[in-house]
């Protein structure tokens, strides 16, 4: 079979060591989208490597959402053709971090373990359909 390319790894919210395990439970707007599985199901790679690991996912949030609360912002001034009423920024911007909030929490923890984790490595002969076990 093929070997998953790091993009699906991500978009799918793979393990970043075998590419083939989930990261999460539940669904991206299910009642659980916040659980995070303690090990990866294909290879058992431990997600959070020490206590507190997930913390730093909090900063690339803290990105995701500015970036987003700039891009609303200026779609909003685009489309409205320079409205001066702050309360049409204020609703878009605000209504729009609402509904990305499961986004950036999945994301920023994907992010985290396969970009800013150096100890992390894929591991191209887990990303198969037979289970490796824990190694």
């Amino acid at each position: 079979m093929a070997k998953t390319s790091k993009f699906v790894a991500i978009a799918l919210s793979k393990c970043p060591k075998c590419r083939r395990g989930k990261v999460f439970t539940g669904t991206l707007y299910g009642l659980n989208f916040q659980k995070t599985n303690d090990h990866c199901s294909h290879c058992g790679m431990k997600f959070e490597i020490e206590p507190g690991y997930f913390y730093g996912a909090m900063y690339v949030s803290y990105a995701f959402v500015v970036a987003e609360m700039l891009n609303v912002g200026l779609i909003t001034y685009i489309i409205t053709g320079n409205e001066t009423s702050p309360w049409l920024y204020i609703s878009t911007i605000i209504g729009s971090i609402l509904f990305l909030t499961p986004i950036n929490y999945r994301y920023s923890r994907i992010f985290l373990l396969h970009f800013l984790t150096p100890k992390i490595k894929y591991y191209p002969e887990y990303d198969t359909d037979d289970k490796p076990g824990n190694i």
